[in-house]
């Protein structure tokens, strides 16, 4: 049975906004004015990774407290990882490879995945369990631009979300391709920022990426 009460599609997430900003959280009382700032810049589709002890807790204030909010669970790599996530209250997730196993867990329990792949064998694996909503992870490592443009010919009815070395300098590029419907980054929400609790700041950022042409 499906934990998510309310599922959105993949589709939704990504064509939202045109930036998922990529959340490192290490203080539980930082998440809350961190998802109010970002909602109040136009960015509701927030994905927590769970790279700190804290993250499922900080997934849990948010989806409690920031109604307004979408929040979403980051570096989902098991089907633990995926129920955890559903249970604090995780609306989508984002993963940064693909497993059948994380793919199947998420379908049972209502919860839209970006899975990550970065090879056209791994786009091709994600397709034939269900999945076209697509992280292209790490975009820049793994081809940048020229890997996503010649994808368009083999994959044409796949949209992406490249993540990884994506900043306010290079996104409009990205967003400008017929494939990609958003892209993921971490520069609206510096580290600096949320640890010196500049919520203006993160605010102002995030209204600058809503402003990104698509």
């Amino acid at each position: 049975m499906a934990v998510n009460p309310h599922p959105l599609t993949a589709l939704e997430v990504m064509r939202d906004a045109p930036v998922i900003p990529v959340i490192v959280l290490n203080d539980v009382a930082h998440a809350v004015p961190l998802a109010r700032a970002l909602v109040a810049g136009g960015i509701r589709m927030l994905e927590v990774t769970l790279r700190t002890p804290q993250a499922l807790q900080c997934i849990e204030a948010i989806a409690r407290d920031v109604p307004d909010a979408v929040v979403g669970a980051g570096t989902i790599r098991s089907a633990a990882d995926a129920q955890a996530s559903a249970l604090a209250g995780a609306r989508f997730g984002v993963s940064p490879g693909y497993t059948s196993a994380v793919g199947k867990a998420c379908h049972e329990l209502g919860l839209p995945l970006l899975p990550g792949v970065a090879t056209g064998s791994e786009i091709m694996t994600a397709q034939a369990d269900g999945y076209t909503q697509l992280k292209f992870f790490p975009a820049l490592q793994a081809g940048g631009l020229p890997m996503l443009k010649a994808w368009q010919g083999p994959f044409g009815d796949v949209t992406f979300c490249p993540t990884g070395g994506i900043h306010a300098g290079n996104a409009a590029e990205f967003l400008a391709l017929s494939n990609v419907a958003c892209v993921g980054g971490s520069w609206i929400v510096p580290t600096d920022a949320i640890r010196n609790g500049d919520w203006a700041r993160i605010e102002e950022l995030a209204h600058e990426a809503t402003q990104l042409p698509r």
